[in-house]
């Protein structure tokens, strides 16, 4: 898993991107979220959808709504990033429709878009 700082917009977010899902439990998460918030300063962070697992997208596991609560509760704004397009799950669908209405999560297409939205949230 890699973690790299950068400032949008004169604030700092922290980009986490990587092939293996190193963040895919509740604690792994939290402790990522932690990382960046106190190391770092950063309490925004951009996630590689791959560093969540699949799990993540399977809602009725829990991870999903776990992991961003825990966010949510640390004050850590989160943008997770990749190609959603193959999954078909009608409830995932409306679990990232309603999320990216919020403050607090959203679910981008791109980095580039998830840095954007990040950087005015």
């Amino acid at each position: 898993m890699n973690i790299e700082y950068v400032k949008e917009n004169g604030r700092d977010i922290a980009v986490v991107s990587g092939d293996a899902a190193e963040a895919a439990t509740v604690q792994a998460a939290l402790d990522l979220a932690m990382t960046v918030k106190y190391e770092a300063g950063a309490e925004r962070i951009a996630i590689d959808k791959r560093v969540l697992g699949e799990d993540f997208f399977i809602l009725s596991t829990g991870v999903a709504g776990e992991i961003l609560q825990k966010f949510v509760n640390y004050h850590v704004r989160a943008a997770v990033f990749g190609d959603y397009s193959h999954y078909t799950s009608k409830p995932l669908r409306d679990f990232i429709y309603e999320s990216n209405k919020g403050k607090h999560v959203f679910f981008a297409a791109s980095r580039e878009e998830a840095l954007e939205w990040l950087a005015q949230a």
